[in-house]
């Protein structure tokens, strides 16, 4: 965590099952001040580094988004959701039996560099003025325009079939269940996104961040002082 006089930076370690949002409430809700908000928004079945950013840090929002960002998870192969990710219920595609590392390795290797990606249905991005997650819970179909996003590192730290490890730098705007849809396309046997834990954006490091009820103690503990 870093504080100034004139506003403060949390790095959270977003609890699994937490929207982003939540943790900024509850932040908001201690800190007892309208002005925070996050840079960057992570899946309630992500965890991992959350920047919150209160008072005039806020300011620096934007700044942090635009950071490259890093992650580390699992994808499952020979299966799908239609999300990409456990929120919705999974599916037989084919059989990944006959896969190996070198094979995964080599459609992560298309999938690096500049590259276009077509985000999920279920995300937060607007089209027509309306988030398209909530267009796909009423079962209406939207047409996602590629993007274009970049994927310095696709590295397969391991590969337990039908289990892939990885570690992935990227860009903002990139989806990894998109990268675990479209790895799944490539070898011919679908994919989803297992588990997410987001490590790095920019220079802050999740081995910096502290838990949502240790930020709460803390700011409690300085009301505490300053009374």
């Amino acid at each position: 965590m870093e504080q100034e006089a004139y506003g403060e930076v949390f790095l959270i370690n977003k609890p699994l099952e937490w929207t982003s949002f939540d943790v900024v409430k509850k932040i908001r809700n201690t800190l007892k001040i309208k002005k925070v908000g996050h840079a960057g928004t992570l899946d309630p079945l992500a965890t991992g580094l959350l920047i919150v950013c209160a008072g005039k840090k806020t300011k620096s929002i934007e700044t942090f988004m635009g950071q490259e960002k890093e992650y580390t998870g699992t994808f499952v192969l020979g299966k799908t959701t239609e999300s990409f990710d456990l929120e919705k219920e999974v599916v037989d595609v084919a059989d990944p039996a006959h896969l190996t590392m070198e094979d995964v390795k080599k459609a992560a290797a298309q999938l690096t560099g500049d590259i276009l990606q077509v985000p999920p249905m279920h995300s937060a991005i607007k089209v027509d003025g309306k988030r398209v997650y909530e267009s796909a819970r009423k079962g209406q179909e939207v047409v996602m325009e590629a993007r274009p996003v970049s994927v310095p590192v696709f590295e397969i730290t391991d590969f337990q079939n039908p289990v892939v490890h990885f570690r992935i730098v990227c860009s903002k705007g990139t989806y990894i269940r998109s990268l675990a849809r479209d790895l799944g396309n490539i070898l011919g046997v679908g994919a989803y996104m297992a588990s997410l834990i987001r490590t790095r954006t920019g220079d802050f490091r999740l081995e910096e961040a502290i838990s949502v009820n240790d930020a709460v103690e803390l700011i409690k503990s300085r009301q505490h002082e300053n009374l």
